[in-house]
């Protein structure tokens, strides 16, 4: 597919829900990212073969929240491999990404790695043998390898505003912590959890994070396997299911294709054997996902006709 092309699907996919551009509500509980202006909107496509396009903000920088426990989970599986899964299930949820009733019904074991306690329990296996200082600095290592950008870190101004308003988190891991399903100090792994969601990345270079794992594991541009493609497959399997935390059914319906959310509006979609589709709008839905996004996510699936069948 040609630069121009792709241009086309972007540009027709974003003029076309320009209308509701400033729609939902920023994620006021995190103080830094409600100052974030609800009218950004950026979108990115990069594919397999290193055409590229974007829209409106998308060289800007932002907090990618959720979508950092794609990474975390890549790092996990490539240290332990399946016995990740004594500790976190890979299964839907169904309730809000940090829900404390659904774990305390299921004993401290979280439902999958993308809702908040599964992505704390990551924070946890990442400190073995490690500092929170050292932990958090392998995940910016992994982000360096594979985008070869090292310009790409932590916003420390939305890492502190976490940290100091993680009592529900905190609850999440002192309550697995009861249950025999943390290993570390609680403040340890909230630090780890709270820097890694605050990394800042723009909509062009989360595309050029995630391409490999358009390709099996494997990065066309470096000529790099990152991870086999058996993970890769899995960690698809796991963000078309649970990517969208109670909405990903939904998501799924609207887009159909893989993907991850944050709450700092940022979406990424992996399009398997093309390319990535990264859109960023602060705004956010009742489950916490970009309500621009999706739309335009939507659109542009539905322009470009890709999807998994």
């Amino acid at each position: 597919m040609t630069n121009s092309s792709l241009n086309e699907i972007l540009d027709s996919a974003c003029r076309s829900i320009q209308d509701q551009i400033g729609s939902g509500k920023v994620a006021n509980y995190i103080p830094a990212l409600a100052r974030v202006d609800i009218k950004k909107f950026g979108a990115s496509i990069l594919t397999l073969d290193g055409e590229s396009a974007s829209f409106g903000d998308a060289h800007e920088s932002f907090s990618i929240q959720s979508i950092s426990k794609v990474f975390s989970l890549a790092l996990v599986l490539n240290q332990i491999g399946d016995k990740l899964w004594e500790r976190v299930h890979h299964e839907p949820s169904g309730n809000a990404f940090n829900s404390i009733v659904q774990l305390e019904m299921e004993r401290g074991i979280p439902r999958n790695p993308f809702i908040n306690a599964g992505a704390l329990v990551l924070s946890d296996i990442l400190l073995k043998d490690r500092t929170p200082e050292t932990s958090i600095q392998t995940i910016l290592n992994f982000l360096h390898e594979i985008n070869g950008e090292g310009r790409i870190g932590i916003d420390h101004e939305v890492a502190l505003s976490e940290l100091e308003n993680a009592h529900r988190n905190a609850s999440l891991v002192h309550f697995m912590k009861s249950c025999n399903n943390i290993e570390n100090a609680v403040s340890d792994v909230l630090e780890v959890y709270c820097n890694h969601c605050s990394i800042s990345m723009s909509c062009e270079e989360l595309c050029r994070s995630m391409l490999f794992l358009a390709k099996e594991g494997f990065d066309p541009i470096s000529n790099k396997k990152i991870i086999s493609p058996e993970l890769a497959r899995r960690i698809n399997s796991i963000m078309m299911l649970c990517g969208h935390y109670d909405a990903s059914g939904d998501f799924a319906y609207r887009v159909g294709l893989p993907g991850k959310s944050g709450v700092g509006g940022g979406i990424v979609v992996i399009v398997p054997e093309v390319g990535v589709i990264t859109v960023w709008s602060p705004g956010l839905n009742n489950n916490g996902n970009s309500l621009v996004g999706t739309s335009a996510l939507e659109a542009i699936a539905k322009i470009s006709n890709w999807n998994i069948l």
